[in-house]
């Protein structure tokens, strides 16, 4: 599986559901695009990122969560999923096949800036190589500069662009980011 993991970062286990809800709520709202409305976003967490959902990510076994710990508690995690993405509009914009998606990518404010996200990228890329990726590919708002330059320098190229629905809302500016390995 994953040879080279930094020993702050490890593949979550069913244990884990409740701590990667935590972490997720507390991350998922520096994502959100500058006037996102604070009840879709209170609405999303409530039903996309509760413990129940991460049970079932967790269980199933094209997907692959790990895990950043440090200072005692959680600082991050990754969502990778192996497989072709639903989503025609993404197919249609990557390049490269077979592919993972990295559907998940966040770490804590306090854990910003000490390398924690490119030890966990690292790992994340490891993941899917072992899972016979040949690229991996996300998306991101294109409104979210400090999550673009991240990408960018980790090798993730513009390749496209999708929609994030939101609860009532719909983005349509999401930038697909593929990285080929």
């Amino acid at each position: 599986m994953v040879r080279a993991m930094a020993p702050d970062i490890r593949i979550a286990s069913g244990e884990d559901a409740s701590v990667l809800s935590h972490v997720a709520s507390a991350t998922f709202p520096l994502a959100c695009p500058p006037g996102t409305d604070e009840h879709a976003i209170a609405a999303f967490i409530a039903t996309d990122l509760t413990a129940e959902r991460f049970a079932r990510h967790l269980a199933d076994p094209t997907r692959t969560i790990l895990l950043a710990t440090g200072d005692g508690g959680p600082t991050g995690y990754a969502l990778v999923v192996n497989g072709e993405p639903d989503d025609e509009q993404v197919r249609a914009s990557l390049t490269v096949h077979p592919i993972a998606e990295l559907n998940k990518f966040y770490v804590v404010p306090q854990a910003h800036g000490n390398g924690l996200a490119s030890r966990l990228m690292d790992a994340s890329v490891e993941v899917a190589r072992a899972d016979g990726a040949s690229g991996v590919w996300l998306g991101v708002s294109s409104r979210n500069p400090r999550a673009n330059r991240f990408y960018e320098k980790q090798g993730f190229h513009v390749v496209g662009t999708k929609s994030f629905a939101m609860g009532e809302h719909t983005f349509y500016d999401d930038f697909v980011r593929e990285r080929i390995l």
